[in-house]
């Protein structure tokens, strides 16, 4: 404050009588004003202004107070910006043509579109150059609309005609208001005119048809261009990239470095944007190594973007090297490689990142813990759960729509449904996310009629629902066995919101159909898809085939999948455990050669159980545990517990071995060992959470209603598919799974 008043006094200085005459002549004021002007140098500028003051022979003109109003707008200085306006008034020079433009501008570049335009409207003759710093003042502040407007009547007040100025100052807002049919109007003006030979008009009018969706139109209008510029090609290249055609982005971007046009960070960001969104990991390396050559790696943004893409291909440990490099590191910074961590499976690291990055004193925001968020949510940590939503409370950040989200969606995974409906009751603001995130929530859980009521809800309310909303609401009725909802939901999709059924949603109308043992209609309804199948749809076919002991369309469903070559073994696992389910040998050991000749593997089962902030995993039959002996006594025990209440093992699932290995193995199943430790290491009534990365098997299932029972605990299991919330003797998903 000290200073805009020492600023203010020393402009205000002039106005008092000058003193007698001496002092630098009127040239070198004038020199040392226009030179500190030059160098953005404000208090230099104020001083060389009231030297001049002060001397009889240097008194002030009016490209003296220009090139100071001039200056007060670059910087945004409001404070001197009006003392200037004050000593122009004092004069009687501030409706000066000249004056009132300059002082237009330094209003509107100092974000007061009102005060610039109360300057205009006093000004007793206006020029196209002050209607053009006006245009440019709306534009600028976020007003298209009065930018716009100002245009026409520049033409039908004043007879002004724009030039290229004026279009190039008009188009930013026809972007920011999507005005489409007035940026063609403002095109053909320029075709009309000659204007649309100058490159940043063309560049300016392409720019805005790519910001309004019309990408193919600016590809004409840039194709056309006799002369272009780097900018011209950001513009294309950054338009291709936001209008998600990454292939065509990152082609023109390989173009401009062919043909020898500057690369700023402008188009590397645009091409880094695409690798990612292509996962092309050869192409993002090249232009890392281009970006270096250039001299871009002290530019923070292009390092983010760096982050960014080779998370998305999938190689967080080079994403992690280009984060260490990063010397000066933003809250963007860290949220990019909080988020890569969290989209690859990483979540342990992103919760560590999220940690190291509150011991560097940089401030959460919004993004950061909606991309923590679902890290805590993998774990599966009630009081990591809890933690977190305190936190978001004490930033003041668990009222926005995205977080808030978050934090249901995580609770739903955490197996804490009933505290994700209340969040979603409290929500202020219900996004579609909302709404999704909590039907998504209860389908998971088994909940198939709430989802559905609150599906119903949710279009009752106006909200209307998307692709994911239709696969959320599926899903529940495929759990719940609701297959006459489901069949419903799918004809609504299309026929009453007007969306296409993506392939996860076929996959999950296969998946209803085939638990309800309806497998010819599933296959029927495959045979009728407008899209070619993929594996998903093929896979959920093959899962139903082997739930209802249908050989032959598994064998139909498992030659398709082979045909589009998965990478992974599971699907060769589960055809082998079907043909020896119907005791068809030759075929098990014709498919498991198959996957030895091909290096596919069985994925292995493991289970988890997190206590005091450690993580136990575990493996079927595995013995490293420091606790294995006390772990398989209790086990041992439990058995014994269960058998006495009707416990029999279901030992079909297991083949090739005597009945009593078989007890054996399953006895050794990684759920039941992380179930024995948890007892262990809990007091009684406590609840225990296991997490599993497969299918629970019937005889595991059948197996911890009985430990349910026995032990009087409530036992939660989040497998693959969903969760089973065991108590009592009895499972949440009423043995339909």
């Amino acid at each position: 404050k000290k200073g805009i008043h020492k600023r203010t006094d020393m402009l205000c200085s002039a106005s008092s009588p000058p003193p007698p005459a001496g002092g630098h002549a009127a040239a070198d004021h004038h020199a040392r004003l226009r030179s500190a002007a030059a160098r953005s140098d404000l208090p230099g500028a104020l001083a060389a202004f009231a030297a001049m003051s002060s001397s009889a022979s240097a008194s002030p003109v009016l490209r003296t107070f220009t090139s100071l109003l001039k200056l007060c707008a670059a910087r945004a200085d409001l404070a001197t910006g009006r003392a200037v306006h004050a000593q122009l008034a004092a004069r009687g020079l501030s409706a000066e043509s000249l004056a009132a433009t300059a002082l237009a501008n330094m209003y509107a570049k100092c974000r007061r579109p009102g005060d610039a335009r109360r300057v205009f409207d006093r000004m007793p003759v206006r020029d196209r150059v002050a209607w053009n710093a006006l245009v440019a003042g709306y534009a600028r502040n976020g007003l298209a609309g009065a930018a716009m407007e100002m245009v026409v009547r520049m033409q039908e007040e004043d007879g002004e005609r724009p030039d290229s100025v004026t279009l190039v100052s008009v188009l930013p807002a026809c972007a920011d208001a999507q005005a489409l049919r007035a940026c063609r109007e403002v095109h053909g003006f320029a075709v009309r005119a000659g204007f649309d030979e100058l490159v940043n008009v063309s560049t300016a009018i392409l720019d805005v048809y790519c910001k309004c969706g019309a990408v193919e139109v600016a590809r004409a209008v840039f194709d056309r261009m006799p002369g272009k510029n780097s900018v011209s090609w950001n513009a294309m290249i950054k338009g291709y990239a936001e209008n998600g055609d990454a292939t065509e982005a990152l082609a023109l971007f390989k173009r401009m470095v062919g043909e020898g046009v500057d690369v700023t960070d402008v188009s590397v960001l645009a091409a880094l944007h695409a690798c990612g969104e292509l996962g092309y990991l050869d192409e993002g390396r090249r232009v890392h190594e281009l970006l270096m050559r250039i001299g871009l790696e002290s530019n923070v943004s292009v390092m983010n973007a760096l982050i960014t893409m080779y998370s998305k291909c999938k190689r967080t440990d080079l994403a992690a090297q280009v984060f260490d490099e990063v010397r000066y590191k933003t809250r963007i910074s860290w949220n990019a490689m909080i988020l890569g961590c969290t989209q690859n499976g990483r979540s342990e690291d992103a919760v560590r990142l999220f940690s190291r990055m509150q011991l560097k004193n940089v401030k959460p925001d919004s993004f950061t813990l909606v991309s923590v968020i679902p890290a805590l949510a993998d774990i599966s940590d009630p009081l990591q759960a809890r933690w977190i939503h305190g936190y978001s409370i004490r930033m003041h950040l668990d009222q926005d729509v995205y977080v808030l989200t978050a934090l249901i969606d995580m609770y739903a995974k955490c197996g804490r449904v009933s505290i994700a409906r209340s969040l979603f009751k409290s929500a202020r603001e219900r996004h579609v996310i909302t709404w999704n995130a909590m039907i998504h929530g209860y389908g998971s859980h088994g909940f198939g009629k709430v989802a559905v009521e609150l599906f119903e809800e949710m279009k009752s309310s106006g909200r209307v629902p998307n692709e994911t909303t239709f696969l959320s609401v599926l899903s529940a009725c495929s759990h719940a066995g609701l297959v006459d909802e489901g069949r419903k939901y799918f004809s609504s999709m299309n026929e009453d919101y007007g969306l296409e059924p993506g392939m996860e949603h076929y996959g999950t109308m296969v998946d209803l159909l085939g638990r309800a043992g309806k497998l010819d209609e599933a296959w029927s309804f495959i045979q009728k898809m407008p899209v070619d199948p993929g594996i998903s749809v093929y896979g959920a076919m093959l899962g139903a085939c082997k739930l209802h002991k249908n050989v032959e369309l598994a064998e139909e469903s498992a030659q398709r999948i082979f045909e589009l070559g998965p990478d992974e073994g599971v699907y060769h696992v589960l055809l082998a455990n079907i043909y020896a389910n119907a005791s068809m040998w030759k075929d098990v050991a014709r498919v498991r050669t198959a996957m030895e000749k091909k290096g596919l593997q069985k994925t292995p089962g493991w289970s988890i159980v997190q206590l005091k902030n450690e993580i136990h995993t575990f493996y079927s039959g595995s013995t490293n545990h420091q606790q294995a002996k006390d772990i398989y006594a209790r086990l041992a025990k439990l058995i014994e517990e269960i058998k006495a209440v009707g416990y029999v093992p279901d030992t079909d699932s297991i083949h090739d071995v005597e009945d009593d290995v078989k007890a054996q193995l399953l006895n050794t199943h990684s759920e039941k060992l992380a179930i024995a430790y948890g007892l262990i290491r809990t007091s009684p009534g406590t609840t225990i959470q296991i997490k599993k990365n497969l299918r629970v098997c019937n005889d595991c299932h059948n197996a911890t209603k009985l430990i349910s029972l026995v032990t009087g605990r409530e036992i939660i299991m989040r497998d693959i598919q969903r969760f089973h919330h065991f108590k009592d003797g009895k499972c949440s998903c009423g043995d339909y799974w």
